[in-house]
């Protein structure tokens, strides 16, 4: 067992001269929000960080300048756009990109879910989760923080603490005991955890570790680390979790212990892999009008935009796929910003425990991941859209759809997954649900259109015109009487996942008219929902319905 060297309780670190305070107050803002699941009144978030109305307003009109925030009347709502902070981490740490593919065939395999986790202090965090979907199924989500005490994953990296990391955990436990700073967790309402040490012995003794229903009753999970070849020291955890209806603690160890092993076994060897090709090329840092855009969006704003707030964020993103390791010269370059204004953004990150500082260079920390991730993690499609069509339909006054192909023994049809209908008194009577034949619909046809499916309803010279010209014009061949223009929706590979379209009476607009005046504000509209759509979907599935 483990016995921590008694040392003095440490004074909270004192913030550093040179930290820039709106900046923390900006990350302070973006914390509740994440913790309120994505969506908190302005009232809320001035009690929640204690700072005055006008501070907030001015912090959430910079945050919806960025396309971070959306404020929708009175409260302020995390957007898809904000995940880029999340992604620079991700992707600098390189685990997901080189070990998701092993992790979701395990998870396919097993039909368990599986997941890969990163320690973060003294607890862990998830950066990719295999789920299965059903009734009692796993809900937590990439950059969820659990107690490491709580979890199968924990005693693995806590093999590898120092005295120092034992003592805060030791003072995190007297001061909460109740993991109220664990929001992703329930309550602790007993004395689990309490003979961690024992547990952390136990696991180096046998090198995987066991869950049964510390996090709550019922669910179970088993884990191995996954080593880094280079130091040989706890890279992730991988984890199968299951639930008590289907497996036992027992059954997981015996059962799907010795499959996890030699799935982890792969992942190593992919991390050798990539160790012998050599490090990557960096990449040169990337161009910057940073400097133009904040200035432009000052004037525009006036004091309503905070300027320091806009840059400090932006050195997050400065980071990324072999850019995990950044000196302040590369952070300016890559930003645009002056050395002195990235040095001060940087020291306000390490002092807060989102970059950490080796020598001359910064690398991202876990934490990042706290910065919206969980909640925007889960988003699906017509999540995503639904603002925007919100937006479309109010500048073109006509009812707006998004809508998915399906197939069934009948044929293609469409199915419409978000839509926002106009106030009219004539209008088509359409809700979210509705399945259509997809041959005679605008969305129908450019779906088909990139499926390069056939019908004898729509000859291959009228999707061929589709697909040439980007969009679809249908005229009373659904029903007499309505119009509809659409245009494709793609995703972060280019393949065509939806469709978006407006619908309205012949007699409101000509088909030209359509094409003239629709059609502009169709592709700005789709072009926005696939900007979010390739930023959620770097290291999360979105689901498409």
């Amino acid at each position: 067992m483990i016995d921590p060297v008694p040392l003095p309780s440490p004074a909270p670190a004192p913030v550093p001269t040179e930290a820039v305070a709106p900046l923390m107050r900006g990350i302070a803002v973006l914390r509740q929000l994440t913790e309120a699941g994505g969506t908190l009144s302005l009232s809320g978030l001035e009690r929640a960080t204690g700072l005055a109305r006008s501070t907030v307003d001015r912090i959430t009109a910079t945050l919806a300048r960025m396309g971070y925030v959306r404020l929708d009347g009175r409260d302020a709502v995390l957007t898809p756009r904000l995940m880029e902070l999340g992604n620079a981490y991700l992707a600098a740490l390189r685990l997901p990109a080189l070990l998701d593919a092993h992790a979701d065939a395990l998870a396919d395999e097993l039909d368990e879910s599986v997941s890969l986790a990163v320690g973060d202090r003294d607890g862990i965090r998830f950066i990719h989760q295999a789920t299965r979907r059903r009734a009692m199924s796993l809900s937590f989500r990439i950059g969820d923080l659990l107690p490491a005490e709580r979890t199968a994953p924990g005693p693995l990296f806590a093999t590898e603490w120092t005295p120092a990391d034992w003592h805060r955990w030791h003072e995190r436990r007297a001061a909460d005991p109740g993991d109220v700073a664990f929001p992703a967790v329930p309550p602790r309402t007993d004395d689990s955890g309490a003979d961690f040490e024992a547990y952390v012995e136990r696991a180096r003794a046998d090198g995987w570790a066991l869950d049964d229903q510390l996090i709550e009753p019922g669910l179970v999970a088993v884990s191995v680390p996954v080593r880094d070849p280079r130091t040989g020291r706890v890279a992730c955890v991988a984890s199968v979790v299951s639930h008590t209806s289907r497996r036992t603690a027992t059954d997981l160890r015996k059962t799907l212990l010795p499959r996890l092993r030699s799935t982890v076994a792969k992942m190593e060897a992919a991390l050798e892999a990539e160790l012998r090709e050599g490090p990557a090329t960096r990449p040169p840092a990337p161009p910057s009008d940073l400097a133009a855009w904040t200035g432009s969006s000052k004037q525009e704003l006036g004091r309503e935009f905070i300027e320091s707030l806009a840059r400090g964020l932006t050195v997050l993103t400065a980071f990324g796929e072999s850019r995990a390791e950044l000196t302040l010269t590369e952070v300016a370059r890559a930003t645009g910003l002056a050395r002195a204004t990235a040095r001060r953004a940087l020291i306000t990150y390490e002092h807060l425990g989102y970059v950490e500082s080796q020598g001359r260079t910064f690398t991202l920390t876990p934490r990042v991941l706290s910065l919206g991730f969980p909640p925007l993690s889960r988003t699906s499609l017509p999540e995503i859209a639904a603002p925007h069509l919100a937006e479309l339909a109010g500048r073109v006054q006509e009812s707006a759809s998004l809508a998915v192909l399906t197939t069934t023994d009948s044929g293609a049809e469409i199915q419409y997954t978000a839509r926002v209908a106009t106030r009219r008194i004539m209008s088509a009577n359409i809700t979210v649900g509705t399945r259509l034949p997809a041959h005679p619909t605008s969305m129908g046809r450019v779906l088909l259109a990139d499926a390069d499916a056939s019908d004898e309803a729509v000859t291959g010279v009228v999707l061929a015109e589709v697909r040439e010209q980007g969009y679809a014009l249908v005229n009373e061949e659904l029903e007499e009487g309505l119009r509809s223009i659409a245009v494709p929706v793609r995703d972060r590979t280019g393949r065509v996942v939806a469709a978006v379209s407006v619908e309205m009476h012949t007699t409101r607009r000509t088909a030209e008219q359509c094409v003239d005046e629709i059609l502009p504000e169709l592709h700005g509209t789709a072009s926005r929902i696939e900007g979010e759509l390739r930023t959620a979907g770097r290291f999360t599935r979105v689901p498409l319905a």
